[in-house]
C-alpha cells in the first residue's frame, strides 16, 4: 500500500469537527503552528503563561505577516483577515469550547504532564488534545489526562509555517477517529502527514539520531567535524550533521541524551564529545559556539573551524585510548547512510514506521536528505541485498557494542 493509499484509509474514517484551534506556547514553534493554522482560516487562540512571552509571540506573528506584504506574497487584506482570527490569551478557561488544542511548550515530560493534566479539567469531551514532542513518551503524556483516546501526537518541524512535514503519532490509546481527524488537519494546514508509532524519536529523530551517532563514532575514531560535513554536503545534505546541529542547538540532543541515560545500555559505546561542547557552555549558533565557532553573531550562516574544537576530540580520543586515523570521504559517506538505512530496517521491524516508503518520505521532507536520491531506502534499495547484507555487518565491527545489524529485509522487501 502506497503512502497515499495509507492516509486514504485514515481518511475514510469517520473524523470530529474542527474549526477552533488552539496553541499553547507563544515561542518560534508555537507561533509557527499558529501561523499555519491561522493560514488553514481556522479560528486561532495562542496561550501563554505570561503577558510578556505571549506579547513576543503575538510580535512575531505580526511580523511574518508584515514581511509577507512588503514581500508581495499576501495583500494586506489576507493578513488582516489572517490576523482578526487570532485571539491571544493568559487565560486557561478560553480554552474550554476548543476543539484541537496543540501543546507546544518546553520538551521535558514534567512539564507537558502538567500542560494536559490542565487541560484534561478544562477543555470539553471530545476536543483532541494534541502534543508536538519531537520524541518523548505520547502514552505517558497522555497518561496524565482521563482520556488517552483522545491525545494524539503532532510533531511539527521547524520552522512549523514552512516546513512540510508532519509526524501523525498514534499512542497506545488514540482513538482511530482522532487519527483520522490529525491526519485531515495536517493536510488542512497544508502539510504532509505521516503516521507513526509511539516510540522514542518516533521515524525521523530515531533515524537522525542513529546517523548523527555514527558520526559521532567517526569523530572519536579520527574524522573533524569539517571533514565529515563536507562528504555528506557533497552527497546533497544542504548541511552536514554537525552545522544542523550548531543550527539546531547542542543542548537539545543533549537533553534527549540525558532523558535516556537511565534507559542506555551501559554496555553501548557512547560518544562524550557533544557533552563536554556543552558543558563548556558550546550550545552552537546562539552562543556563538558549538562545533564551529561564529565570532560575528549567532545569525551567522557558516561557522569557522575552530582549533579548540579539534583539541578537544583530540583529547577525548586519547581519554579513550583509540589511536586516530585518516578517514577517507567513502568510509565517512558509507557509514553515515548505512546507520540510517539499519536504524530505518529497525522502525519497520517494530512497527514505529507502517511501510518503507514512509521512512523515505520523513528523511526526503523533514531531514534533507538529497531528493536526488529518493531517501535513504531508495538508496539501500539500488546496493542490493547481498551487498547490503556485507555493508551492515561491517558497520557493526566498527560501531562497536550496542550496534545491532538487522536483517536488511525490511527495507528490500516492504513495497514503497
Amino acid at each position: 500500500m502506497t503512502q497515499h493509499n495509507q492516509l486514504e484509509c485514515h481518511r475514510e474514517l469517520a473524523s470530529r469537527h474542527v474549526n477552533t484551534m488552539a496553541v499553547i506556547g507563544a515561542g518560534t514553534m508555537g507561533t509557527g503552528i499558529a501561523i499555519a493554522g491561522l493560514e488553514a482560516g481556522l479560528e486561532l487562540t495562542l496561550l501563554e503563561q505570561d503577558a510578556v512571552a505571549l506579547q513576543r509571540g503575538l510580535t512575531r506573528i505580526r511580523e511574518h505577516y508584515a514581511r509577507r506584504v512588503a514581500a508581495g506574497k499576501v495583500s494586506a487584506d489576507k493578513a488582516a483577515e489572517c490576523e482578526s482570527r487570532l485571539l491571544t490569551t493568559t487565560d486557561w478557561n478560553s480554552l474550554a469550547r476548543i476543539d484541537l488544542v496543540v501543546e507546544a511548550v518546553f520538551e521535558e515530560m514534567a512539564v507537558k504532564r502538567e500542560v494536559f493534566a490542565r487541560l484534561d479539567k478544562i477543555v470539553r469531551p471530545g476536543a483532541i488534545l494534541a502534543t508536538n514532542t519531537s520524541y518523548l513518551d505520547v502514552d505517558a503524556i497522555a497518561d496524565a489526562t482521563s482520556r488517552p483516546h483522545d491525545v494524539v501526537g503532532l510533531h511539527f518541524f521547524s520552522p512549523a509555517n514552512v516546513m512540510r512535514l508532519v509526524e501523525v503519532v498514534r499512542g497506545a490509546g488514540t482513538a482511530p477517529e482522532v487519527v483520522a481527524t490529525a491526519v485531515e488537519v495536517a493536510t488542512r494546514l497544508g502539510k504532509l502527514p505521516v503516521v507513526t508509532g509511539n516510540a522514542f524519536g518516533f521515524v525521523g529523530n530515531r533515524i537522525f539520531s542513529a546517523y548523527r551517532r555514527q558520526c559521532e563514532f567517526m569523530l572519536e575514531e579520527g574524522a573533524l567535524p569539517e571533514e565529515v560535513d563536507a562528504v555528506l554536503e557533497g552527497f546533497g545534505f544542504a548541511m552536514g550533521p554537525f552545522a544542523v546541529a550548531d543550527m539546531s542547538g547542542l543542548d537539545i540532543a543533549w537533553r534527549m541524551r540525558q532523558s535516556q541515560a537511565a534507559t542506555r545500555n551501559p554496555a553501548a559505546r557512547y560518544v562524550h564529545i557533544p557533552d563536554m561542547l556543552c558543558e563548556a557552555g558550546r550550545l552552537g549558533r546562539k552562543t556563538g559556539a558549538g562545533y564551529y565557532l561564529y565570532e560575528d553573531g549567532p545569525g551567522k550562516a557558516r561557522g569557522q573551524v575552530d582549533a579548540r574544537v579539534s583539541e578537544l576530540i583530540t583529547s577525548a580520543s586519547a581519554d579513550k585510548d583509540i589511536v586516530r586515523r585518516a578517514l577517507g570521504a567513502d568510509e565517512i559517506l558509507q557509514r553515515a547512510l548505512l546507520a540510517m538505512v539499519n536504524e530505518a530496517a529497525l522502525v519497520l521491524a517494530e512497527g514505529v514506521a507502517q511501510r518503507a516508503g514512509d521512512v523515505d518520505v520523513v528523511l526526503l521532507n523533514g531531514y534533507g536528505f538529497p531528493r536526488g536520491e529518493g531517501g535513504p531506502v531508495s538508496w539501500a534499495r539500488k546496493r542490493g541485498a547481498q551487498a547490503l547484507q556485507a555493508d551492515l555487518q561491517w558497520l557493526a565491527q566498527l560501531s562497536g557494542p550496542g550496534f545491532v545489524a538487522v536483517d536488511p529485509r525490511h527495507v528490500l522487501e516492504e513495497a514503497a
